[in-house]
């Protein structure tokens, strides 16, 4: 495992690597049970899942509160809050076969910086004890640009920072223009990586200001109707 974080550059503790390990153990031993993932092998987990999610350090200097939309079955998180333990993480997600596993994953790491949330994202984004209380906001491959813009940017402080993980996709890119607009933030930068043989994107995307009350819309409206 220590090669393989190496290869990309991630120095790790001792201690983080063996959390990491613990948590290789504990991740398959739940796929084996509830198919978390397609991805069955272990150099394939390290590197498509642990790693992926930890490049956002390389870029970010993560700090205060953050909170990471539909995690993904753990990750960005839970590798995120492993080498940052004085980042206070908050989990949010409205299914609750996920969120079981997610709370089983942070009580075998005594992971004390996660919390879950069992939220739908148009609801949590109006609910005013969480809009705008916090300094960043992940989401790693979910919901086309346009409508997981209309779903986080409410989340965020002003002058804070949404990192999209995303493929390399110039086009999604372009199509964010209009809902960037209309929810008051912007591109502030674009970083590439290469992982295994696939280009991916980690986008930084600042709140300018206030978000419009409106948004995000109802139920399932942001999704079957994205800002374009």
């Amino acid at each position: 495992m220590k090669e393989l974080f190496k290869k990309y550059k991630l120095e790790l503790e001792e201690h983080e690597l063996k959390k990491f390990e613990q948590f290789l153990d504990i991740f398959i031993e739940k796929n084996s049970q509830i198919n978390l993932s397609a991805i069955r092998d272990k150099d394939w987990i390290i590197e498509k899942h642990f790693i992926d999610s930890i490049m956002l350090n390389i870029f970010v200097e993560l700090e205060w509160k953050v909170a990471d939309m539909w995690t993904g079955w753990g990750f960005p998180l839970i590798p995120l809050a492993i080498i940052n333990p004085e980042v206070k993480f908050v989990w949010i997600d409205s299914v609750g076969k996920k969120l079981k596993a997610i709370d089983w994953f942070v009580e075998e790491l005594w992971l004390n910086n996660v919390t879950t949330l069992n939220w739908r994202a148009e609801e949590i984004g109006q609910n005013l004890q969480y809009r705008e209380q916090f300094d960043y906001v992940t989401s790693r491959a979910t919901a086309y640009f346009p409508t997981l813009l209309e779903y986080v940017i409410p989340l965020l402080k002003e002058g804070w920072i949404f990192c999209a993980y995303k493929l390399n996709d110039k086009d999604e890119l372009k199509s964010a223009k209009k809902a960037l607009s209309r929810l008051w933030a912007k591109i502030k930068k674009v970083k590439n990586y290469t992982l295994w043989d696939q280009e991916r994107t980690i986008v930084l995307i600042e709140k300018i200001s206030k978000t419009h009350i409106k948004y995000p819309r109802k139920v399932w409206v942001p999704l079957a109707s994205p800002i374009k």
